[in-house]
């Protein structure tokens, strides 16, 4: 696409659709359907009664996963503020994955938490935790809850934490991820899917999340064999 080859820039305004579709050889109606994909997923941005303008950059996020650190952490260490939005808290017994994943028995019962993180007004990000019960309730999180359980952990000081067990991974948008981050339906994202295991060997966390496209960028440090 044009904006892809730099031919035009973040602030820039874009030509007419008549220019456009002429230049791109594409129909108008053809034309209007891709704007509207493009603006939905913020690359571009539409003024009533002035233009089509190229977004401006999103703020990008890049950490090294060599180290556990929550999202929160890493956005306030590069200046970005996060917020919350679509919180969901609740008890409920645990699903069959969740129970293989979290080594419960049949009758394990869970705190399950959902939220959006939205950065400089977009929502970059859609985080699932499941909790069993013993670590972690709904009545404990109403009181302060900041929209990460590797720092309520942290900062309570409890359970003794080890290490993470994360695979990264890459799909396309369900309908309802593309609903709750505003992205169009089968845009490739990438997925955090973890286990947090305590130093007893229990794991304490089974968590899934989801990542816009755009506002990350991860990176492994890997060292020569010898």
């Amino acid at each position: 696409m044009l904006i892809e080859q730099g031919e035009y820039h973040p602030g820039e305004r874009l030509p007419s659709e008549h220019e456009l579709s002429d230049r791109l050889g594409i129909s108008r109606p053809t034309l209007r359907e891709a704007l509207r994909q493009l603006a939905e997923e913020r690359v571009i941005v539409r003024r009533h009664g002035v233009g089509t303008f190229v977004a401006q950059s999103p703020p990008v996020i890049e950490a090294g996963l060599e180290v556990l650190e929550s999202l929160e952490r890493l956005a306030r260490r590069l200046g970005l503020h996060t917020q919350m939005s679509e919180v969901n808290m609740e008890e409920r017994p645990a699903m069959l994955n969740e129970r293989e994943q979290l080594g419960l028995a049949e009758d394990g019962n869970v705190t399950a938490i959902t939220r959006v993180i939205e950065a400089a007004g977009r929502r970059i990000a859609y985080l699932i935790d499941v909790v069993p019960m013993a670590y972690l309730s709904c009545a404990e999180l109403n009181a302060g809850f900041q929209g990460s359980v590797l720092d309520h952990f942290l900062a309570r000081g409890w359970p003794a934490l080890s290490h993470s067990r994360t695979e990264l991974l890459a799909e396309a948008a369900s309908s309802d991820l593309a609903r709750r981050l505003h992205i169009q339906r089968g845009v490739a994202i990438m997925r955090l899917e973890a286990r947090l295991i305590a130093q007893d060997g229990h794991v304490v966390d089974y968590s899934n999340s989801y990542f816009v496209p755009g506002y990350f960028r991860f990176h492994v440090v890997r060292r020569i064999g010898t």
